[in-house]
């Protein structure tokens, strides 16, 4: 019979990530590892024999790796607080604290694996990065363990360069019952890039 919390864990509520220590003291090196090789992918020009030879050794780590799959549970993704963005490597590479004013600040990078075109980071890879940066916003200011995106509206400013540090800011507008409303920037110098404001839903009891 399924424990309550495995139940829980197929629908019936949302979960909070239970830190691990799982892939030890490499699981950084490992996640750095896989974010290279991504942009590598991006922008190597190599020859057809060196192509070649890059996918059967990617063939051969996919088959060491492949009897490991996990689920999102038991998976160390997401869930290595000691590390950047907890371990996830969907997310853009940032790192954010809380200020004395009492918002979230930070510095985020857009990958190679990021690029639109023109040296520019990717629309959707920005509107990624503030709804990371907006769910974190929430979280961290409220408390409030278990809320979903329900409204995500970006304003493209300016072209947000790929391989360089950005500055991103962000803030709780106001709080209506479950609704949490927040806002937030990405900056290049005094340059804004992009602004976003957001519609986080605290979650009801038993609420996937």
């Amino acid at each position: 019979m399924a424990s309550e919390s495995t139940q829980a864990q197929n629908g019936g509520g949302f979960n909070a990530p239970e830190p691990t220590t799982r892939g030890g003291p490499d699981y950084g090196r490992f996640v750095e590892a896989v974010r290279e090789l991504q942009d590598l992918a991006r922008s190597a020009d190599a020859p057809d024999e060196v192509v070649t030879e890059a996918a059967g050794l990617i063939e051969k780590v996919t088959g060491l790796l492949a009897p490991y799959r996990a689920d999102e549970w038991t998976s160390p993704s997401g869930r290595r607080m000691d590390l950047p963005n907890r371990g996830n490597i969907l997310q853009v590479p940032m790192f954010l604290a809380e200020t004395d004013d009492g918002r979230i600040a930070g510095e985020a990078t857009f990958r190679r694996f990021h690029l639109g075109r023109n040296g520019a980071a990717h629309g959707g890879a920005v509107a990624l990065l503030f709804d990371s940066v907006l769910g974190y916003t929430t979280y961290k200011l409220t408390q409030s363990r278990f809320q979903r995106t329900a409204f995500l509206h970006v304003n493209y400013r300016n072209i947000a360069p790929v391989e360089k540090t950005l500055r991103v800011e962000a803030g709780i507008d106001r709080i209506e019952g479950r609704k949490i409303f927040v806002e937030g920037r990405l900056l290049d110098g005094d340059t804004l890039l992009a602004d976003a404001e957001a519609l986080f839903v605290r979650l009801n009891p038993g609420q996937p």
